[in-house]
């Protein structure tokens, strides 16, 4: 169990079964002491994440082999006096879910594997689950504590909205936040107001046992107690921030956008129109993968200069462990090649297009005379003494000064993962489960730079001269950007649906890749972007905007107010307590 070896797991606890008599000694006596030696070298930090997942698949091996005998146990003492034998004894029961609206659940399952190792009992409810379905879970379960995850911006004001039902029905549970864009200042600010008995967030996977122990421990409520003073002064500071906030009114911040040199517009793109790739070689793809992200999912840190792949590997304390992980990822996508196990299908467009003011149009054709479909853009707002104020549509020549043009293209490397990962969860292989969803985002991204390549040196052809390493890509060297709807240069993920109706995304793709109510991507392990050519474009971030800004822009995009705008964008977009 401590190494992770399954491969005669099945005999051995058979063995112990026969030995101990009772299937539940087995789980109570060795599995849970093992586990309970697995907990504490991951907390000490001498065993790492990809090793505490592969004695998790043991143990639910085990468990698993167990079943069946525990069933027949408890049939048969119901037969006889009508009560159930004793069932394991968990240190406690945690539900987790992936809030509605949201698809990804990478970080979620590896939590859930953290907190199995360490005796705690997982209700893995999965993605994009309502709050009435997780509130009604809870109850049914008897859980100690809620946990919910969430990627995307809007998600944050679901986990609020989860929170109130919570203290609506007069749940007494504490909850924990975590995920890409949770924080603790959003979850003292706009959380822990709204429920009473414990809002915690929880920074990543290695930290979630501490904090369940905490919370389920005979001083959980000096723990609340320390964890309230450190919200409370977290929030004073944000609502100081708030005043001494300064802004461009929009108008001051429009005048003072970028000086662009219209001189050098891109040229005329060699191929317009809508261009989609289907099933494109695995092989190919691979040559652009950056592995860095991949043992960050598996918090596989190295200290620097040893932080970054390949470098990783020299690392004294992480090395031995990331070269193994990626001899097994390599594995994998071995896989998956000779299996087809997976497929990567993108789509491609280039289309004429003008700025007008901060929104960008997209025409039907070289006239210029039908709008196909708008981009809306955000402009940079808060004073910071910056000489201009940037919105992605600076980077495309406005309506009458040239002819201009924009690229957008939307892409998977997931297209079979859904059902390969079921199959690997249903025998009980959940790392491989686990490393087939990181392999899955790495080529998707490996794709998303591949196509971007493309565009750059024969789709579009304003770079057609490039030479770029992998690594160079991967600093940004290539001319022009890619900025991603719902990301920093343009935090609204409705963004995509201009894009999606663009390119015709699900036509093409024979609905293979398609977008969500709440404007995620399906499969999970997906890319989209727009192509901005011109060499001064450059990535940024929009940060906070003002009221006057979230007005206008409502009302460019139809909209009867400003409540959904508000919504989508979000409190880490919004610099301005909404009412």
């Amino acid at each position: 169990l401590i190494n992770g070896i399954d491969k005669y797991i099945t005999g051995d606890v058979e063995e112990a079964r026969v030995d101990l008599k009772v299937p539940l000694y087995v789980i109570e006596g060795p599995l849970m002491q093992g586990m309970g030696i697995i907990g504490d070298l991951f907390g000490a930090g001498k065993m790492f994440l990809p090793q505490v997942i592969k004695s998790a698949r043991v143990m639910k091996k085990a468990v698993g082999w167990l079943t069946p005998f525990m069933e027949k146990e408890k049939r048969e003492a119901a037969l006889a006096n009508g009560t159930d034998p004793e069932q394991p004894k968990w240190n406690g029961v945690v539900l987790m879910a992936t809030v509605k609206g949201d698809v990804h659940d990478i970080g979620k399952n590896i939590v859930g594997v953290v907190l199995g190792c360490n005796n705690y009992k997982v209700i893995d409810m999965g993605v994009m689950v309502p709050a009435e379905k997780i509130l009604e879970k809870a109850l049914e379960e008897k859980v100690d504590v809620i946990g919910l995850s969430g990627l995307i911006t809007p998600s944050l004001d679901e986990m609020v909205y989860v929170a109130e039902k919570m203290k609506a029905t007069g749940m007494t549970l504490p909850l924990m936040i975590g995920g890409a864009t949770t924080s603790k200042r959003h979850t003292a600010v706009r959380l822990a107001k709204k429920y009473d008995f414990g809002v915690v967030h929880v920074l990543d996977a290695s930290r979630s046992c501490t904090v369940v122990s905490a919370l389920l421990g005979k001083e959980k409520q000096n723990y609340l107690g320390d964890l309230q003073e450190e919200y409370t002064e977290i929030r004073d500071e944000y609502y100081a921030t708030l005043i001494d906030k300064k802004w461009k009114t929009l108008a001051q911040a429009q005048a003072k956008g970028p000086k662009m040199d219209w001189s050098q517009v891109p040229p005329k793109p060699q191929f317009i129109g809508n261009l989609c790739i289907k099933d494109h070689p695995i092989e190919e793809i691979m040559q652009y993968i950056d592995w860095t992200p991949f043992f960050q999912v598996y918090q596989l840190r190295g200290k620097y200069p040893n932080r970054d792949y390949p470098a990783i590997f020299k690392d004294a304390r992480v090395g031995e462990e990331a070269q193994k992980l990626f001899d097994e990822a390599k594995e994998m996508l071995a896989w998956i090649v000779k299996e087809k196990a997976m497929k990567c299908t993108g789509v491609v467009g280039i289309h004429p297009a003008n700025s007008v003011g901060d929104d960008i149009e997209v025409y039907t054709n070289e006239d210029r005379d039908t709008v196909k479909c708008t981009f809306y853009g955000l402009r940079q707002q808060l004073d910071m003494n910056e000489s201009t104020y940037i919105c992605q549509s600076d980077f495309i020549a406005p309506k009458g000064v040239a002819p201009d043009y924009i690229a957008a293209f939307a892409c998977t490397g997931g297209i079979g993962c859904h059902e390969a990962r079921m199959k690997f969860e249903e025998t009980g292989d959940i790392d491989q489960a686990i490393l087939l969803e990181a392999v899955a985002d790495r080529l998707a991204e490996a794709f998303a730079e591949l196509i971007h390549a493309k565009i750059r040196k024969t789709l579009w052809a304003y770079a057609p001269d490039e030479n770029l390493s992998l690594e160079d890509m991967l600093k940004v060297k290539y001319q022009g950007i890619r900025p991603a709807p719902g990301y920093p240069s343009q935090p609204d993920h409705r963004e995509k649906q201009q894009m999606w109706d663009l390119l015709d995304v699900n036509r093409l793709t024979d609905n293979k890749l398609e977008l969500t109510d709440s404007y995620m991507m399906l499969p999970g392990a997906s890319v989209s972007a727009l192509v901005f050519a011109h060499p001064q474009a450059k990535y940024f971030s929009v940060g906070q905007v003002n009221i006057d800004q979230v007005k206008a822009y409502s009302a460019r995009r139809g909209e009867g107010g400003v409540e959904g705008t508000e919504r989508w964008l979000g409190s880490t977009v919004l610099g301005y307590e909404k009412k």
